[in-house]
């Protein structure tokens, strides 16, 4: 949270005053799971070499059953970019094979992106699936250390044009006149 707000912000002790803010978030301390794995060998993963050529997919399950009746997300990862697209789907939908693994070394960006969609679905109750394009939007747009980039900019090459960054470059040039 720190890397994307610095860049538009700045206030004496801001990285201590953020680390707070998160610490004593609840809906934060209720999906954090544990993230350290215990040492093993490490393995150079073998780095794409096109977007979107190598991906990973795995599903968040046993969320609240939405109005529309969903209660699976089905994640989709770019290895290159960690662009992630999230699609709402029911638990009896069979698009992946029985006995189907997810790769190990996205488990991590799984892991987050599995934090931020409990802590949707925890905010918004059974309405989760309507904010689901917001949360999509904000892993895209957030900074990630192993890439040293938001997925959207390592993706098209350029920061997304987000509605905090209009005053930016003016309100008119992105609505018109």
């Amino acid at each position: 949270m720190y890397q994307d707000m610095k860049k538009l912000y700045w206030w004496p002790n801001m990285k201590a005053d953020i680390a707070t803010c998160v610490r004593k978030c609840l809906t934060c301390a209720k999906v954090k799971a544990e993230h350290q794995r215990p040492s093993g060998l490490l393995v150079q993963p073998k780095i794409p070499v096109w977007k979107w050529d190598n991906i990973t997919m795995d599903f968040v399950t046993k969320l609240p059953k939405s109005t529309q009746g969903y209660d699976t997300i089905w994640v989709i990862v770019d290895r290159l970019t960690k662009s992630a697209i999230f699609a709402p789907m029911r638990e009896t939908s069979k698009v992946v094979p029985e006995g189907s693994e997810t790769d190990g070394q996205s488990e991590r960006t799984i892991q987050t992106l599995e934090d931020m969609l409990r802590a949707c679905a925890i905010d918004f109750g059974k309405g989760w699936v309507n904010h689901l394009s917001l949360v999509e939007f904000s892993y895209n747009n957030s900074y990630h250390a192993s890439i040293k980039a938001a997925p959207f900019e390592a993706l098209y090459g350029r920061k997304c044009r987000s509605p905090v960054c209009w005053t930016e470059v003016g309100e008119a040039q992105i609505l018109g006149p």
